[in-house]
């Protein structure tokens, strides 16, 4: 049953291109809005200055846009908890930040870095847990004061409770944290900017945010975080803690979580290749999720409709190029012919066609996209598809060249010449049996005959369906190019 009143929020930092595994975060937390006929908040995360830019905020809209997400506050939106950038809430994080200082929450720590590492390595050789020590917990006006001649700078360290913290995670189960593991943490740096942990939480707080579905990554903060939703509930501040689900990690080669640096990582790179949002996220949605045990093609309308965050598997993921390629050729395969030709249109043009404009007819394209639709695992390989109707002369792949113009094929190509200039070029039927009459006359069968005239004709070995590629491409141009063909193996 739906229920209207959860939001969910995705909050990507604007840092590099995005990610595939931060898609499949944003498609879990948009399934789960939308099934549940709830609210998706687009939330920008960009308090890191020296590592944010505009030009990677400008692409998480655009990609946003590309995959079909839709959202109901956010950027371009606005909504009743603008703005949506936390380069633009400072002022809302110092305010929360001090209401916690007076309030006994948080307070301040003089501990310098080398201090620190001091006590954590005494604490590690003496096999105890290596986190902050609360040395600065109780500090004296006095001994405040004493730093502050010093001229040291504090940070703002949140007071973890003295319990252990128990949650019921949606992807796993009940999970308990002993306070030995969960110490104090900095919130607020000393130059006064606030951290991740601080403004993380309020935000969410602040929007009223009911699930909170994200990578397994973050588990390990899930305890303050809870411990800090208290306070702020205390204060007035947050409403109520939050369901918390993590999803599992996505993994790349070598059994190593997918990283950002990992060349399949990029979701910019599966635009460019041409694959289909649909797919690409139908494929995303299989990493943790399943629509049914024995089925793995569903449109996102039969996700959505299905979509509950409490069946997502908490084991890894693995990411797999070739599953994922294949899914993608299904859905290339369930488009309309004219969406599929539309959609080519990119890779048909400059900069990815090696053809003149003026050289592309798209009566011969629209004759054999259908042809090509059921061959293609992405659309970028349209390209070297169908680059024979277009070009003066085939593109010819040296290997291929080899493969199939072995001895004889010059005697073969002669014969099927003589063929196909008797054939009716309306018939593909009529050019399959004049290649076929020709395979014979020297002791071949249809395969081993039709491969040098493929070669001749394309430039390659494999492609899309040679007779009705012969009927399209028209009979002169096909019989100079077995003449070219014939040239180059004498010469």
């Amino acid at each position: 049953m739906a229920n209207a009143n959860v939001r969910v929020r995705f909050c990507p930092s604007p840092t590099g291109n995005p990610h595939v595994g931060l898609v499949r975060t944003a498609l879990f937390n948009w399934a789960f809005a939308r099934h549940n006929e709830g609210t998706l908040v687009f939330r920008i995360e960009d308090t890191d200055a020296a590592r944010d830019s505009e030009e990677s905020y400008d692409q998480l809209l655009a990609s946003m846009r590309w995959l079909g997400f839709d959202w109901d506050e956010g950027p371009e939106i606005g909504g009743p908890h603008a703005p949506y950038r936390q380069s633009q809430r400072m002022d809302i994080y110092q305010d929360v930040a001090a209401k916690l200082l007076d309030a006994g929450h948080a307070y301040h720590c003089y501990c310098s870095t080398e201090e620190l590492d001091t006590r954590r390595d005494a604490a590690r050789a003496a096999g105890k847990p290596s986190g902050y020590d609360g040395h600065c917990r109780e500090l004296s006006a006095e001994q405040k004061a004493a730093y502050e001649a010093e001229g040291r700078a504090p940070i703002v360290r949140f007071r973890m409770p003295d319990e252990p913290i128990t949650f019921r995670d949606l992807v796993r189960g009940d999970i308990t944290y002993l306070p030995e593991n969960v110490p104090d943490y900095g919130i607020v740096r000393a130059n006064g900017a606030p951290l991740y942990t601080l403004v993380n939480p309020v935000d969410d707080a602040l929007m009223e945010i009911t699930h909170v579905l994200r990578g397994e990554d973050l588990l390990s903060s899930t305890p303050r975080q809870i411990a800090l939703y208290k306070a702020l509930t205390e204060l007035g501040i947050a409403k109520e803690t939050p369901a918390f689900g993590h999803l599992p990690y996505v993994m790349g080669e070598g059994n190593k979580k997918l990283s950002k640096r990992d060349p399949q990582a990029s979701l910019n790179l599966y635009r460019e290749r041409g694959f289909l949002p649909e797919g690409l996220l139908n494929y995303l949605s299989l990493l943790g999720w399943s629509l049914s045990a024995d089925r793995d093609i569903f449109t996102i309308d039969e996700m959505i409709a299905a979509f509950d965050v409490t069946d997502v598997n908490p084991n890894p993921a693995r990411f797999d190029l070739k599953k994922c390629e294949a899914i993608n050729a299904d859905h290339i395969r369930l488009l309309d012919v004219k969406d599929f030709t539309e959609r080519c249109a990119p890779w048909l043009t400059a900069p990815f066609a090696p053809w003149a404009p003026e050289d592309f007819d798209e009566a011969k394209w629209q004759v054999i996209a259908p042809h090509a639709q059921s061959r293609l695992k992405v659309l970028s390989e349209i390209t070297d598809n169908v680059d024979f109707l277009f070009l003066a002369e085939p593109v010819f792949d040296e290997a291929s060249w080899t493969k199939a113009m072995k001895e004889g094929s010059d005697a073969l190509l002669g014969t099927a010449r003589e063929k196909l200039d008797a054939a009716d070029w309306t018939s593909p039927e009529s050019l399959k049996e004049a290649v076929l009459a020709a395979g014979e006359a020297h002791g071949l069968k249809l395969g081993k005959a039709q491969a040098p005239v493929r070669v001749a004709v394309t430039g390659r070995t494999v492609g899309l369906p040679l007779f009705e590629s012969l009927e399209i491409l028209g009979k002169e141009k096909a019989l100079a190019r077995i003449d070219a063909a014939l040239a180059k193996l004498a010469a």
